[in-house]
C-alpha cells in the first residue's frame, strides 16, 4: 500500500499489503442487554479509550503490522449527518503515522441508541451513509470489514435474546439478517464510490452442526443451510429452496431477496471466517443444540464455505481462554496455525491469519449477558 508514509526515524520500510498479512485486533463490541438499559462497550471495560497507546505500542514489540479496528459506532454516529469524529481522528492518526493498516471494523454487534436496534428497517442507509462518511475523512484507509459477523450478530440479537432488541423468533432473526447484510452491500458500495480500490474482508463465523443420531440428521441440515445465509446474501448467491421458503416465511419479500442477488460486489471481497472451540455444535432429534467441541476443526469447515463461494480466504477472528496449565492459549494458537497451513496444502488460497484480540476481554464466556464492569 503505497499511500502509507516512512515513519520518521524508523529504519522499517513502508507498509504494503503482502501475499499473506498477519493480524491482530481489538475488541470493539458494544452491544445492548437488559433491554437497552445497559451497553457493553468493550474498548470502555478493557481500557483502551485510556490506554490506546499503550495498546498500539504492543503492536509494535510483537511486530505486527495489520490491525483489524474500528471506532466505537455508538459514540461516532450521533445522528444523521452527525458524527464525532475526535477519537477516530487521533487513534487512526497515530496508525497512520506508526504505519499500521487498519482493517476497518464499522459496526461490531451494535448501533447508537437513537436507531435503536437491528430491526429498525432504516437501518441499512444510514449506515451506508456513515460508511462514506468515514472513507471520505480517512481516505488513506484501503481495508474494511463493514459489518462484523452478521449471522452471529443476528442470531444473539433476534433468534437467542442476547443482545440489543433480545428477540427469540425467525422473524426477528430474518428481519435483523436482512438489515445487517443490506447494511454491509450498501456500505460497500458507498466506500467504493469514495475508494474505487477498496477491499472487504468479511469476518464471519464458520459453524457446523453435526448430528448426534439419525432422527437429527434433518434439524442439523436445517441448521447447516442457515449457517450461509449471510454470505449468501452477502454474495450474491442464491440460497436453496427450504432456505426460500424460510425467508419468505418470515418477512424477506421477493423485492428485498432480488436486491442481494443483483448487488453483490463479490469481486471486492475476500472471505473471512473465525473460527472458536464454540463452533461446532451437536443437534439432537428435538432440534436442539448443545457444544460440540472441537471435532472438524478450521481446516474441514473452512473448505466447505471456500467450496460454496470460491473466494481468497482469511482467518479473521480465534483465541482461546487461557487455563490452569498455562499453556491453552498457547497451544490453540499452534492448532490454528497448523490448520492454516493445511488449507493452503489443500490449495485453497488463504491470505491471512489473526489472533483476536490484542488485549484481554470481559465476559465473552457468558456471551456479554452480565453487566461486567461497564
Amino acid at each position: 500500500m503505497s499511500d502509507h508514509p516512512h515513519r520518521a526515524g524508523s529504519d522499517r520500510p513502508p507498509t504494503r499489503t503482502p501475499l499473506f498479512l498477519f493480524a491482530i485486533g481489538i475488541e470493539n463490541s458494544y452491544p445492548t442487554i437488559q433491554n437497552g438499559r445497559v451497553r457493553r462497550d468493550q474498548m470502555e471495560e478493557c481500557g483502551h479509550y485510556r490506554l490506546w497507546e499503550r495498546d498500539f505500542d504492543l503492536l509494535d514489540e510483537l511486530g505486527i503490522r495489520f490491525l483489524r479496528y474500528g471506532p466505537p459506532l455508538h459514540k461516532t454516529f450521533l445522528g444523521q449527518s452527525r458524527y464525532d469524529w475526535e477519537f477516530a481522528d487521533v487513534t487512526f492518526a497515530r496508525l497512520k503515522q506508526r504505519d499500521i493498516v487498519p482493517i476497518v471494523d464499522l459496526c461490531h454487534f451494535g448501533v447508537p441508541d437513537w436507531i435503536g436496534n437491528f430491526q429498525n428497517a432504516d437501518l441499512p442507509t444510514l449506515f451506508a451513509d456513515y460508511a462514506r462518511a468515514f472513507a471520505q475523512r480517512f481516505p488513506w484507509v484501503q481495508l474494511y470489514t463493514p459489518v462484523n459477523e452478521m449471522f452471529i450478530c443476528a442470531t444473539f440479537s433476534a433468534a437467542l435474546g442476547y443482545w440489543n432488541e433480545q428477540l427469540w423468533s425467525d422473524q426477528g432473526f430474518v428481519t435483523a439478517l436482512k438489515h445487517l447484510v443490506k447494511a454491509n452491500v450498501l456500505a460497500m458500495h458507498a466506500i467504493l464510490e469514495e475508494r474505487p480500490d477498496a477491499i472487504f474482508i468479511q469476518s464471519e463465523s464458520s459453524e457446523y452442526f453435526h448430528a448426534e443420531h439419525p432422527q437429527a440428521i434433518k434439524p442439523a441440515e436445517i441448521y447447516n443451510a442457515r449457517r450461509f445465509l449471510s454470505l449468501d446474501l452477502n454474495y450474491g448467491r442464491p440460497v436453496n429452496s427450504e432456505m426460500h421458503e424460510f425467508l419468505l416465511d418470515n418477512g424477506m419479500t421477493r423485492e428485498e431477496y432480488h436486491f442481494f442477488l443483483d448487488n453483490n460486489l463479490r469481486h471486492h471481497c475476500i472471505m473471512g471466517n473465525d473460527f472458536y472451540h464454540t463452533n461446532e455444535h451437536r443437534v439432537d432429534p428435538h432440534g436442539q443444540i448443545r457444544p460440540a467441541g472441537e471435532v472438524f476443526g478450521y481446516d474441514e469447515i473452512t473448505r466447505q464455505y471456500h467450496d460454496r463461494y470460491g473466494l481468497p480466504v482469511m482467518h479473521t477472528e480465534t483465541n482461546f481462554d487461557q487455563g490452569p496449565e498455562g499453556d491453552e492459549a498457547v497451544d490453540w494458537l499452534w492448532k490454528q496455525w497448523a490448520n492454516v497451513l493445511r488449507v493452503r496444502n489443500n490449495r485453497v488460497p488463504i491470505v491471512g491469519f489473526t489472533w483476536y484480540s490484542l488485549t484481554d476481554q470481559i465476559d465473552w464466556d457468558i456471551a456479554l449477558r452480565g453487566n461486567g464492569v461497564g
